[in-house]
């Protein structure tokens, strides 16, 4: 079982996030997911759209490389064009949750209100602590 789900979204790509203050790669999963619904609620144009995306696949191959005291760091990461990806954020928090059983959630506070109560109703749903932590 895994103690914390670290949820990292699209515009909080920095290993020096709250999110990983007490990240623990022995015990710890972090969490990505490039979906439409975040890719085509707010009009931008593809190549904002294509640049995000590459922000967000390049961080997570920084993350696959990273090690604490040897142990590497474990991402669990959704691409957009995954045969298997619902293309919603909750519904792909709610895969990640069933698939790693975790005691709790982590998230550093997101800027948009729509995310942050998708990601609280998921977390009722599957009656799990949502840690909100600071955005430095």
């Amino acid at each position: 079982m895994t103690r914390q789900l670290v949820i990292v979204l699209g515009d909080q790509l920095d290993t020096a996030s709250s999110a990983f203050d007490d990240f623990d790669p022995k015990q710890d999963v972090i969490w990505m997911a490039e979906v439409a619904e975040e890719s085509t609620h707010v009009w931008s144009s593809k190549q904002r759209t294509v640049l995000f995306l590459s922000a967000m696949r390049h961080f997570a191959i920084e993350l696959r490389a990273r090690q604490t005291d040897g142990a590497r760091w474990t991402l669990d990461y959704t691409q957009l064009d995954d045969v298997a990806n619902t293309q919603t954020l909750a519904s792909e928090l709610a895969r990640a949750i069933s698939k790693h059983r975790p005691k709790k959630l982590i998230l550093t506070a997101p800027g948009d209100w729509r995310v942050l109560q998708a990601i609280r109703s998921v977390a009722l749903q599957a009656s799990l602590e949502l840690e909100l932590r600071d955005d430095r």
